[in-house]
Order: structure tokens, then C-alpha cells, then sequence
């Protein structure tokens, strides 16, 4: 088969700005700072200049290679900041990468954020035109698939309403169908599937196992190991920029879920991240006298404790719990509509607020897990609030058989045997 993606020493650097300590500044302190620099620029013309104590440089890519060949179903993984994202900027030519060759054989559909490549402005048919035309597909071409789209969509009743008034769930069912649907040679999709409902997650895989069977090629990234396992035969596990590994997903993906239960702690604290609205600061993992733990015994509760910060109100908060095996299998999904009367997430106050989720005693079987969280809202313009990922692990021990050995399965149940009387 043909390589369609070659990616040779790829590498990509931002500048990150810092505050400096002072407070205020005047104005004649700005113009004395300039006065001064120029005049040691002209007495001293070629003397190197010095570093900016308020700037960093950042790789978030760092000599990536790798190639893909034709019908290929890639899967990309790795923890918050390893460089996912920008890889896939770079690869579908929003962003420009600071050194090194892509070449690209065929035509990039993409869906890395919610209503990507959609204008606001237009309706829901008119974008799907617009889409199309950016792939550069005829209007004949376009009108072939446009049914297909609308029914996959499932936004019929809307397909003449500008998509600034669509909720995100709508955004993202036409972003994909649109994606999907437009046959790209080449289809990437970013973490955007990872919150939503469940049918539309399970219609989205099936739809693009359809499109990897018809050999067009796939990337995807997702912090969702299952999905990841189930979907691709191919994956490439970015750390801090640079590939830690790359072959069959089976071999890859346990060796960074092994890696991740063993490099995780049971408390996680984020640092200050002012462009979210809504952030994910501290993540605690408590036994049932309200100590921090790691290990726990399937006999006792494990406390799920963590603080949100809310910087400004926001309608439609929801938040994501997700409990992994380290071979990838979700073993258990929580989100804060389980709760039993209303979405206690939904319009948090501004300030700190602190949530407890209790995963009950006898649930969860022998062995070590991960957690996954997220926050999502039902607001279009805010459908990722803050998704830090694999956040903690934990260890469970179950020595309740009288024969003293651990007991196996997904669950740790105890059922009730009784002698049945005739």
C-alpha cells in the first residue's frame, strides 16, 4: 500500500508569555525602559541580545516521524499536553509547524472542535454546501450525499436555522455527518466525541469503521482506551511531545495504560488556567474515614472528592466520571445527571465548589483502575469546558472468599446461595 501521511522530524515551538512580578507600571517607566534599550543597542550594535526573563519556548511537538499508509485506522494517545492536538492542527493545515515535512496524499475532512469549518452565520444546508466545497467536491457531488447527512444528523427540522442557534449536540451530529459523509480520503477526529450521549457515540464509531473499511484513512484521538482498541489497528502514543511508541494498538495501548497506573497518584491539584470558565483544581481519591488512599479493599467505599472552580456562571454544566481497566475497558461511566433529583453541576455559583462521588463497597473487583474526568455543557459555545483526562488510579484487594485468594471478575458482588425447598 501507499504512504498518504509522511511525517518527517515534525516539530512545533510556541512562545509562552509570563507576568512579570510588577504590579504597575507608568507610563514614564515604559518610556525610560525604551529610552534605555535603545541607547545600548547603539552603543553596542552587535551585542547578542539577552533572554526574556517573561517568555518560554514550548515544543509541543519535538522531531515526530512516522508514516501512514492507505486504509490505515490510527489511533493517538497520550496524557493532557503530549501534543495530540497540534499534531492534528498540523496535519489538517490550520496551524504551521516550526520545522520539519508533512506530505499528504488525498483530501483532509476534519472534526477537532465543536462546529469546526462552519460559518455562524449560515444555515445548517448552506454550511453542508460550504463544507463540501472547501473538500472540493462539485454541487453534484455534494447533493448525492446531502439525505445521508440530514438523516444522520437528525437535524431535519432545523437544516434552515443559522447554526449559531444549534445546541452542541446538533453542532456535532452535522460536524461529523458532514466529516464523515463527504468522502475524505483521509478523516480526522479529535476528542470531540468523547462527551456526548451514547447512541450518537455508538452511530459515530460505526460510521467511521464503515469509512476505514472502505479504505479511506483514519486518525483518531481519544483518551477513551476502549474505543481506541475497538476502532483502530494502529496506534501512536505521544509523551511530552515526542512518540514513546508507535505499532499494533493492542501492545501499545497496555503498555501506556500500565505505564499511567503505575506514574498515577490517588490526588492530582491543577494549576490556575485562566481561559477555562470552568476548571477541574483539585482531585482527591478518600477511603471511608476521609483519608487520601490508593489502595482500598472492595469491603470499604472509595470517596471521590474534587473541587471545581468556577470563574463565571455557567448554564448546562455537566460533569464525566470514567473508571478503566489498564487494558483499556471501561468498567463504569458516571455523570452528574445520576444525580437523584436535579444536576447539581448545572449553573455552579463563581468561586470553589467541592463534590463527593462515592463509588459504593462490593462494585468493582480485584484489580488496578484509572479515572477519567471531564466537564462538559450543553451550551454550544462552551461543549468542552475543561477535559484533563486520566486524572487518578486506584488498587482494589478482595480476600473475602474463605478459601484466601483473590477473586476475579469485573465486579465483586456477593450473591446470595441458598438451598432451594421443594
Amino acid at each position: 500500500m501507499s504512504s498518504v501521511i509522511s511525517v518527517e522530524n515534525l516539530s512545533k515551538k510556541y512562545i509562552i508569555g509570563h507576568q512579570k512580578q510588577e504590579r504597575y507600571t507608568a507610563l514614564r517607566d515604559v518610556m525610560a525602559n525604551g529610552a534605555r534599550h535603545l541607547a545600548q543597542k547603539l552603543s553596542h550594535p552587535f551585542a547578542e541580545p539577552q533572554n526574556d526573563p517573561t517568555h518560554e519556548e514550548f515544543w509541543a511537538l519535538k522531531d515526530v516521524s512516522f508514516d501512514i499508509q492507505q486504509g490505515d485506522r490510527v489511533g493517538i494517545i497520550g496524557r493532557n499536553g503530549a501534543g495530540k492536538s497540534t499534531l492534528l492542527k498540523i496535519l489538517s493545515r490550520i496551524t504551521e509547524p516550526t520545522s520539519g515535512k508533512i506530505a499528504i496524499k488525498g483530501r483532509v475532512a476534519s472534526l477537532l472542535e465543536v462546529g469546526t469549518g462552519f460559518h455562524p452565520e449560515l444555515t445548517g444546508r448552506e454550511n453542508i454546501f460550504l463544507n463540501g466545497a472547501i473538500l472540493g467536491m462539485s454541487k453534484v457531488e455534494i447533493k448525492k450525499k446531502f439525505d445521508e447527512i440530514v438523516a444522520f444528523a437528525e437535524v431535519e427540522k432545523f437544516l434552515d436555522t443559522p447554526v449559531k442557534r444549534y445546541s452542541s449536540g446538533m453542532y456535532v451530529r452535522l460536524a461529523f455527518a458532514v466529516a464523515a459523509h463527504l468522502e475524505p480520503e483521509i478523516l480526522i477526529v479529535d476528542e470531540v466525541l468523547a462527551v456526548g450521549d451514547a447512541q450518537f457515540q455508538k452511530k459515530c464509531l460505526g460510521k467511521m469503521e464503515e469509512v476505514g473499511k472502505d479504505g479511506r484513512t483514519i486518525l483518531f484521538v481519544s483518551h477513551n482506551m476502549g474505543v481506541i482498541s475497538q476502532l483502530c489497528s494502529t496506534c501512536v502514543w505521544l509523551d511530552k511531545g515526542e512518540i514513546r511508541d508507535i505499532g499494533q494498538t493492542v501492545a501499545v495501548v497496555n503498555s501506556y495504560m500500565l505505564n499511567g497506573v503505575s506514574g498515577l497518584s490517588s490526588e492530582m491539584i491543577f494549576p490556575d488556567d485562566s481561559k477555562k470558565i470552568v476548571q477541574l483544581k483539585k482531585i482527591s481519591l478518600l477511603d471511608g474515614e476521609g483519608n487520601i488512599a490508593q489502595k482500598f479493599d472492595c469491603d470499604n467505599p472509595i470517596n471521590i472528592k474534587f473541587d471545581i472552580q468556577v470563574r463565571k456562571q455557567l448554564p448546562g454544566l455537566y460533569g464525566y466520571i470514567g473508571i478503566f481497566k489498564p487494558d483499556g475497558t471501561q468498567v463504569l461511566v458516571s455523570d452528574s445527571f445520576d444525580a437523584a433529583t436535579v444536576n447539581p453541576l448545572d449553573g455552579l455559583p463563581v468561586g470553589m465548589n467541592t463534590f463527593i462521588v462515592a463509588v459504593p463497597p462490593r462494585t468493582l473487583g480485584h484489580g488496578d483502575y484509572m479515572i477519567h474526568f471531564s466537564m462538559a455543557s450543553t451550551s454550544a459555545d462552551n461543549f468542552h469546558v475543561d477535559v484533563p483526562g486520566i486524572v487518578c488510579g486506584f488498587s482494589l484487594d478482595d480476600f473475602t472468599s474463605k478459601r484466601g485468594n483473590q477473586r476475579a471478575g469485573f465486579f465483586s458482588t456477593l450473591l446470595p446461595w441458598r438451598k432451594h425447598e421443594n
